[in-house]
């Protein structure tokens, strides 16, 4: 099969890398891709929301499978510009992709059908939003954008000041833009975080291995929020109980929610969970494979994942027995540019890479990077994930940090502290 991955950071690395294991996979182009996805996929210059030259592309080169990774173009409506063309996909369609394009709608959504989440209210007027949060009158409040943000359209006040001035930011400032035309105010759940990873293809959930993300810049769950500055796999927390219970109160119910909505989800259901002390509770669907979630979930499963995407189209994921390494633990450490989540310079030359983007303590995941005059080069805020499979989560996390002591450049900036967490927990 000749397959397309749409996106360019590293949770396509991580894709095309597990596609490459598959044998019924001979060529895989990745468009745009990056400089170490450039060593394992044909890399082409289209912009991910780019539906109609991404349609050509397709259609020209006889792509048998696009597999659309990133939420912009799948919110676009890609997969509905593809599936038009007759080019075969995962991922869901315009329709379905609203689980995370709209938080107002998921929240409204989660409501309707008794799906466990934070008690809130939506508003398209910052005056009744501060009136609101004034008569709450708890804190820590959140404060989402209702649509896109590149993950960062989420601002927890831990003071009423603190309120005002992001339901201002967010909607008189637009500092995200049209997304912020609406807003949902919603109490702050304590417990610990969770993400599920789930293939889904209207009909049958497979939720895949749990893992724990590591969102604030610093050590100790300080500093900004990022796109996450590592991850682990599997959540000590999430327990055979708590997944039972998941997927009774949550799973299920979001998907035949959907149904009835006349909007089928197929693709991947990224759940994030709060696991408060009445229970898990849903804080936020994403409609793909999360990044850096990706990153430590794929090297686990054993399954061929071209298979299961292609089940996943055709509808008949409950015929393929979908298997993970229960026994092993995956950890991925983030290393960022100096800056990172705020501006930070591009075009620094990493230091320690073999030929192919790669070293021999660590599977190398392509985030932030390109590739010019055989030097790979910064090209983004996450750069490189590091990541290493072992038979406890100590032992991969030793191999991960290890890799760091090898691998480097400028400014370089990661956490000291992932997976800390989750070895307290155990």
């Amino acid at each position: 099969m000749r397959v397309l991955v749409i996106g360019s950071g590293g949770r396509e690395h991580a894709i095309i890398r597990k596609l490459k294991e598959s044998k019924k996979v001979d060529q895989i182009y990745a468009a745009p891709g990056n400089g170490g996805i450039s060593k394992d996929a044909e890399c082409v210059d289209i912009a991910p929301c780019d539906l109609e030259k991404m349609t050509a592309f397709c259609v020209e080169q006889k792509i048998d499978f696009a597999v659309v990774a990133p939420d912009d173009p799948l919110v676009a409506g890609m997969v509905d510009a593809l599936n038009e063309a007759g080019i075969r996909t995962f991922g869901p369609n315009k329709a379905a992709a609203i689980l995370e394009g709209s938080k107002v709608f998921s929240k409204n959504l989660m409501k309707k059908y008794n799906i466990p989440t934070a008690k809130y209210e939506v508003f398209d007027d910052p005056k009744k939003a501060i009136a609101y949060i004034e008569e709450e009158n708890t804190f820590p409040a959140v404060i989402k954008a209702d649509g896109l943000a590149l993950g960062k359209g989420v601002i927890i006040a831990e003071d009423l000041a603190a309120a005002k001035d992001a339901v201002h930011s967010i909607m008189e400032d637009k500092m995200f833009g049209a997304s912020g035309n609406h807003i949902v105010v919603e109490e702050f759940l304590t417990g610990p975080e969770v993400s599920v990873l789930s293939f889904c293809d209207s009909k049958t959930i497979v939720p895949m291995v749990s893992s724990m993300d590591h969102k604030r810049a610093l050590d100790g769950d300080k500093g900004l929020n990022t796109g996450g500055m590592g991850t682990v796999a599997p959540n000590p927390y999430y327990t055979p109980e708590v997944a039972e219970e998941c997927m009774k109160t949550i799973f299920l119910p979001t998907v035949e929610a959907m149904n009835k909505e006349g909007r089928p989800f197929k693709g991947c259901i990224y759940f994030g969970l709060m696991l408060t002390p009445k229970g898990p509770k849903v804080i936020e669907y994403n409609c793909r494979f999360g990044d850096p979630e990706t990153q430590v979930v794929l090297p686990l499963l054993k399954t061929d994942l071209m298979e299961i995407f292609e089940a996943v189209y055709d509808e008949r994921l409950a015929e393929v027995p979908v298997e993970f390494e229960t026994e092993k633990a995956c950890a991925c450490v983030i290393a960022a540019s100096g800056g990172y989540p705020q501006s930070y310079p591009k075009g620094i030359e990493i230091q320690g890479l073999n030929e192919n983007g790669q070293s021999s303590l660590a599977t190398v995941y392509h985030a932030g990077t390109k590739y010019e005059d055989g030097k790979f080069l910064t090209n983004g805020g996450r750069v490189l994930g590091l990541t290493n499979v072992g038979d406890t989560l100590e032992e991969a996390l030793d191999k991960s940090y290890a890799s760091l002591k090898e691998i480097t450049f400028e400014g370089i900036h990661y956490r000291k502290d992932i997976g800390k967490r989750a070895l307290a927990a155990k």
